[in-house]
């Protein structure tokens, strides 16, 4: 692991605030003072700040969130609107939500204690309602094939129907508000979507605003698929 990354994980400070305190020389490794940001240390290696003992790596910890509408996607919000991780009792855990889902959006989101940001190629699905009736077979096409939008043609989508106007659409992209543009731009608007799947984790059986602690298990396979 990176000598910043190191530090930013066992919460000295941010990742980029770290690289500061290693620039300025407050660093050492094993007594030695270490300015490089990018030395490989390992988790047992004797790391110390200003001459104080810098823990261990903090163990990650990760949620599993079923967001309702309304609920924003952030830490906290500026407009006093209530956000995803007041729907945890941490036990005094700081949560960072990993990725965004709209306000106006529903479904599965990850609640984890280290800053991390989602890979873009990580598939999201997502269970679509859709006005305009039955959705065609021409529609379900460009969905597939990827649809041109504003700011560029979209990658593929794998897109499964659930009933005359309703859909399973997943994506690997991170563009906002993406299936909502994709499905307007083939003439169908939504007028629902839920969030049921992050990689290999689903929303399965949680209720809005319900939410669990991920396994052992689960964690190490979100880190291998989505968490960088």
């Amino acid at each position: 692991m990176r000598l910043a990354k190191r530090l930013a994980h066992a919460g000295v400070a941010s990742r980029r605030a770290a690289e500061r305190l290693i620039a300025e020389g407050r660093v050492t490794l094993a007594g030695e003072v270490v300015t490089d940001p990018a030395r490989d240390v390992g988790e047992d290696d004797a790391l110390a700040l200003d001459g104080r003992a810098v823990a261990g790596t903090e163990r990650r910890v990760c949620y599993a969130v079923n967001k309702p509408v309304g609920v924003v996607s952030t830490a906290r919000d500026t407009h006093g609107r209530r956000t995803v991780t007041e729907l945890v009792d941490a036990g005094g855990l700081r949560l960072y939500p990993v990725g965004r889902l709209d306000a106006d959006s529903a479904g599965l989101i990850v609640l984890a204690n280290l800053l991390t940001h989602p890979r873009y190629e990580v598939p999201k699905t997502y269970r679509v309602r859709l006005a305009g009736g039955r959705v065609g077979e021409p529609a379900l096409a460009r969905l597939r094939a990827g649809v041109e939008l504003e700011d560029g043609p979209t990658a593929p989508a794998k897109v499964r129907r659930l009933g005359p106007a309703e859909l399973e659409v997943s994506i690997s992209e991170g563009r906002n508000r993406q299936v909502r543009r994709m499905c307007e731009a083939v003439g169908h608007p939504v007028l629902e979507l839920t969030r049921v799947g992050f990689g290999t984790l689903r929303l399965g059986r949680l209720r809005p605003g319900e939410h669990r602690r991920l396994e052992q298990a689960e964690i190490d396979r979100l880190r291998t698929e989505a968490l960088s």
